[in-house]
């Protein structure tokens, strides 16, 4: 081959290189690539209406409710109840006190039970042990008391909640059932909170409640140490 032919070629090669070479470097230029600063896609997720919280539970119409409530499923409800509490007249202390008449009793007054210092600061401010307050404790124990060697969760259903204390109130209780008040019920369900997760002041009932004992209700299975 020529010294001439030779160069034709070399210089088409290099001339081929060099158009390529500069389209690559074109493109970086129109088409800059930056890599996103985190990983991955971003998905629209619609809002869950249960990301509202819980709903707000109506008052309890004791002196509807109790009257018809199952009182054999209340028993059947605190049988896991039974390694802490009796339920039986004269049953004495076990880890909690005995629950035979705890409906109408003064809250921290069962003898021979060790009470917490914030059952006993209850105790002193509410007179009974009625509806309400047997509900609202039994929602949540330790968020009602403070302190409290009540170590049982709760009973979350309020139908739940209403069987075990009418089981409760035929365990010896004299005290009365109200008279029906749907009527008190009905709004407060709408405006007020159920239960304040804190004890009510001076022994008066629960926001809500009718009468003698109503209040917004959600319990702890185990009846309490009272």
């Amino acid at each position: 081959m020529s010294g001439l032919g030779f160069n034709k070629i070399a210089g088409a090669t290099l001339a081929t290189l060099l158009v390529i070479f500069g389209l690559g470097e074109l493109t970086n230029i129109i088409f800059k690539y930056e890599p996103p600063a985190k990983q991955g896609y971003a998905v629209a997720v619609a809002a869950d209406a249960s990301d509202a919280g819980p709903a707000v539970e109506a008052p309890i119409d004791w002196g509807t409710e109790l009257p018809k409530a199952d009182i054999a499923a209340g028993q059947a409800f605190v049988a896991r109840c039974q390694s802490c509490h009796s339920f039986a007249q004269g049953g004495g202390v076990i880890t909690g006190p005995d629950l035979y008449g705890v409906v109408g009793r003064k809250p921290g007054t069962f003898p021979g039970m060790a009470y917490s210092a914030g059952m006993l600061a209850f105790g002193a401010k509410q007179p009974v042990w009625d509806y309400a307050h047997l509900s609202d404790f039994l929602t949540n124990p330790q968020n009602y008391i403070d302190g409290t060697k009540m170590t049982f969760c709760c009973v979350k259903q309020r139908q739940d909640r209403i069987n075990v204390i009418a089981y409760l109130h035929s365990l010896g209780s004299t005290l009365p059932i109200p008279a029906p008040n749907p009527v008190a019920a009905a709004p407060a369900a709408s405006s007020a909170p159920a239960a304040s997760g804190a004890p009510a002041a001076s022994g008066a009932p629960a926001s809500g409640a009718p009468a003698a004992a109503t209040a917004a209700g959600s319990a702890a299975a185990a009846p309490a140490k009272k």
